[in-house]
């Protein structure tokens, strides 16, 4: 599918932009899935005054939405119309330590906040070393691992509204719940600052090689796969209820549930984005008929279905 083409009309309005534009970009290349349609614009603004410049002349009507690495994340093979953006390391992605605290931007890697903070002896914020996505997708999403959230950490988060306007949000101000913060969706968020504690640093490598550990024992890693698919309904594991519905390994065109963790989806090689989204609606409906409970998707899915 392909767009109008409507970065002319986005540059004639913004001359001092410093960021890229580009129409009808391949969103495929940026997702852990490898599926999915272009985006009519994708931007990657040069730093977050160039983001705020940017918002502030964007037309209004135009739809906005925002990726990251891509770990977590289903793009529609029919594309996304509007705006997408997508923050840069070179202008987010600074991560650094002082005293007990570790400030990092938004497209910083989860991994690397955990780096930075055992290179200061920081303790606590080890469970992001097995989350495989940016901050600002854990700040969204509240995102945790092996015991410990987002909101365990975080004392607070700066981002920028469609208006062009910076805010910060302190942690009560984030409205955290399970997978999910209460911000308004429209803020971008563009760096957080998080608590560590002092820990040996024996202690904390131990505890970081204990987080790879795992993952690299029971999760799919080297697949192209989103993570985790659904949350885990309270009481329950989700894959443990995919698992006893019988998904495990059940397949739908080039997508497969994991047989290694079946709360995993995986593209074998040819799937397309509505392959991977008809598996997981097709895992919800029959994890309802056999236990009664219904699954909701951790993974974000965006996009117009061709």
């Amino acid at each position: 599918m392909t767009f109008p083409d409507i970065t002319p009309d986005l540059k004639a309005a913004m001359p001092s932009l410093r960021g890229r534009l580009l129409a009808n970009q391949s969103l495929a290349e940026l997702t852990w899935f490898r599926v999915g349609g272009p985006a009519q614009v994708l931007c990657t603004p040069a730093d977050e005054d160039d983001l705020a410049y940017f918002l502030e002349h964007l037309p209004r009507e135009l739809p906005l939405y925002v990726v990251g690495v891509g770990s977590n994340l289903i793009v529609r093979d029919g594309g996304i119309p509007g705006v997408v953006i997508r923050l840069s390391p070179r202008g987010f992605g600074e991560t650094g330590a002082a005293g007990d605290v570790v400030s990092a931007g938004a497209a910083a890697l989860d991994k690397r906040v955990a780096e930075t903070a055992a290179a200061a002896n920081l303790g606590g914020l080890e469970f992001f070393f097995g989350i495989p996505g940016t901050v600002g997708g854990a700040l969204r999403m509240n995102a945790g691992a092996n015991g410990a959230e987002t909101k365990d950490v975080l004392i607070e988060a700066t981002g920028i509204g469609r208006d062009g306007r910076r805010h910060t949000f302190a942690n009560a101000e984030m409205k955290f719940v399970y997978r999910d913060s209460g911000v308004d969706s429209s803020i971008i968020f563009t760096a957080a600052r998080f608590r560590g504690r002092i820990a040996s640093p024996e202690a904390i490598r131990a505890r970081m090689n204990e987080v790879q550990t795992h993952r690299e024992t029971a999760q799919p890693i080297r697949e192209k796969t989103g993570g985790s698919t659904f949350q885990n309904p309270p009481g329950q594991s989700a894959w443990k209820l995919i698992d006893a519905a019988g998904c495990r390994g059940l397949i739908v065109g080039g997508a497969q549930v994991s047989e290694m963790h079946c709360n995993f989806l995986i593209n074998t090689g040819n799937a397309t984005g509505h392959d991977i989204e008809t598996l997981g609606e097709t895992v919800r409906t029959r994890v309802k008929e056999n236990s009664g409970i219904e699954l909701h998707w951790e993974i974000k899915r965006i996009g117009i279905a061709p």
